[in-house]
């Protein structure tokens, strides 16, 4: 079963992620398959070498994430050549590991902005993990360090919560406590696989 997981950030995504996975699901993560794809010593960062020099990467040998970014973001065809060249390596990947997980497994891809990406209806379920602007403000504020008008502009940016929440076939309500999530995820999971999961 093919599972669309999404939320606004600070909603709890990656807790829910990971409390996915305690319950067998195999976890497709676009953003890190993204990172993966570009790591130092892959054939996809010797690609995005070519396409932008040298000066992309650290000392190391990494990407220069911040370095590529300020490209990219300054300049579409720059982000449309890097998109070129990791999109089609992290669809390989995903491919990959949709090919290797068995047949009765749930496998959940985390998409941050699925709701905006029109691929909702391409799933057999949309999770969305839900909280109130104001919770989402405060957890920023509290938990990275942001201040009130980089919290507010970063939700402006994304779709609406009731964009999200119209895609929803499976709604996760993140106010409560970890136990709260631990039993609305399970809970989840047993209406998409059945209690003996």
């Amino acid at each position: 079963m093919r599972i669309g997981l999404t939320g606004g950030i600070a909603s709890g995504k990656s807790t829910v992620s990971a409390l996915l996975r305690e319950h067998g699901a195999v976890v497709i993560d676009a953003d890190q398959l993204a990172r993966e794809v570009v790591a130092k010593g892959t054939p996809g960062l010797e690609q995005v070498v070519e396409a932008f020099g040298p000066e992309i990467l650290t000392p190391e040998g990494e990407m220069d994430r911040a370095a590529v970014g300020a490209i990219v973001f300054a300049d579409e065809g720059r982000r449309r050549v890097l998109e070129s060249i990791v999109h089609p390596l992290v669809f390989e990947r995903v491919v990959e590991l949709e090919a290797a997980a068995g047949a009765d497994d749930l496998v959940v891809h985390d998409i941050p902005l699925l709701a905006e990406s029109g691929r909702a209806d391409t799933f057999d379920a949309v999770l969305v993990v839900d909280a109130p602007a104001e919770v989402q403000v405060e957890r920023m504020l509290r938990d990275r360090g942001w201040t009130q008008e980089d919290a507010e502009s970063r939700i402006a940016a994304q779709a609406t919560r009731a964009d999200r929440l119209a895609v929803a076939t499976h709604v996760i309500d993140n106010t409560g406590t970890l136990d709260d999530l631990r039993r609305r995820v399970t809970e989840v999971v047993e209406e998409l696989l059945g209690p003996e999961r």
